[in-house]
């Protein structure tokens, strides 16, 4: 789903060579990355993040599967919140910025 997001989001922001990734308490840009690396970074750790905590919760034990994949949900709803949030201040900026 969030590769999808960064796909629809990459036709969406096509005119920008480079995205803001981080902003100050003011609003103002902090720092800006590559198109591609903006719209990538939040899926790849999202990828590392929830392999690595489903690898865990295979390990464990089964007792604690039921709140473990909870767990799991919540981080990636979480995610695709965070995702989505990224790109509504991207839009708000970059209207800023026109």
């Amino acid at each position: 789903m969030l590769i999808a997001l960064s796909r629809a989001a990459n036709r969406r922001f096509s005119g920008h060579d480079r995205l803001p990734m981080q902003w100050s308490l003011g609003g103002e840009v902090v720092w800006t990355a590559s198109r591609r690396v903006a719209l990538a970074f939040t899926p790849a750790l999202a990828a590392v993040l929830l392999i690595g905590t489903a690898t865990l919760l295979c390990l464990g034990k089964v007792e604690t599967q039921p709140d473990g994949l909870w767990a799991l949900l919540i981080m990636a709803l979480a995610f695709v919140g965070t995702h989505l949030l990224h790109f509504w201040l991207l839009g708000r900026s970059l209207s800023k910025k026109s």
